[in-house]
């Protein structure tokens, strides 16, 4: 069974477990305006708190652009408030694993939305550059600690800074692909990731995601926390997958 649904800036699905949130301002390069926040949010809220999701997936429709990020218009009005950086933020800590699926180039905010997924696929031909400091902005904070995370500091530096465009095999370079691909792949790659998960235990796959997480943000508790660890010994699950795989 297949549920669907539309909304002005984006459309959502979900399909036997997965989740797959689509930007569809093509016309506009996808980007996100502040009218979409709220749906967003309670996509994925509602994909975080079904217990039958195993994965959520985030892309765009066309073949140029994943997403332009959040309106300019807003920031020239200067009527922003800290809704787009709450969504990343509930995006970033949603307990199922996240794929970015980006059909094409990522600008601004949409740089920080896929470093916000566990997984990125990129495309031959796309880029990215975040425009923050030719545009004035001071990024918020949380956006550049994802920079940091998982770009590092002196990649951070660069393109925060500057304000320069990378083509994508220099996105796989540093980081911010995981993996790059040609266009006509992508949805098989995508496949690929998810038939995997499929094959995962699905509270492994979320403890494991949370203390991962932790560990990463410097948590003094992260390695020391050997609970989740010693329950999936107990669990019924590990004995079961151990005898299917024996037999």
């Amino acid at each position: 069974m297949t549920e669907t649904g539309v909304n002005e800036g984006f459309s959502w699905s979900r399909h036997e477990g997965v989740v797959t949130i689509r930007l569809t301002r093509v016309a506009q390069h996808n980007r996100i305006d502040p009218a979409d926040i709220a749906g967003l949010r309670e996509s994925v809220a509602n994909a975080s708190s079904n217990a039958d999701s195993i994965a959520l997936v985030i892309t765009g429709s066309g073949n140029a652009t994943f997403s332009s990020g959040y309106t300019l218009a807003a920031l020239a009005a200067g009527n922003i408030d800290d809704s787009f950086e709450s969504l990343l933020n509930e995006l970033e800590t949603c307990p199922l694993p996240t794929i970015c699926a980006l059909n094409g180039s990522a600008y601004g905010g949409a740089t920080d939305l896929a470093l916000c997924c566990d997984i990125r696929i990129g495309v031959e031909g796309s880029r990215m550059f975040m425009p923050a400091a030719r545009i004035g902005l001071h990024y918020y904070p949380d956006g550049m600690r994802r920079y940091i995370r998982e770009l590092g500091l002196a990649q951070a530096k660069r393109l925060f800074l500057t304000g320069m465009t990378i083509d994508a095999p220099e996105m796989l370079r540093i980081g911010f692909l995981t993996d790059l691909v040609a266009a006509e792949q992508l949805t098989t790659c995508t496949t690929e990731y998810i038939d995997a998960l499929r094959a995962c235990e699905p509270d492994a796959v979320r403890s494991m995601k949370r203390q991962l997480n932790a560990i990463a943000a410097s948590d003094p508790s992260a390695l020391a926390d050997r609970s989740a660890y010693q329950a999936s010994l107990q669990s019924p699950a590990i004995a079961e997958r151990i005898k299917r795989r024996r037999s």
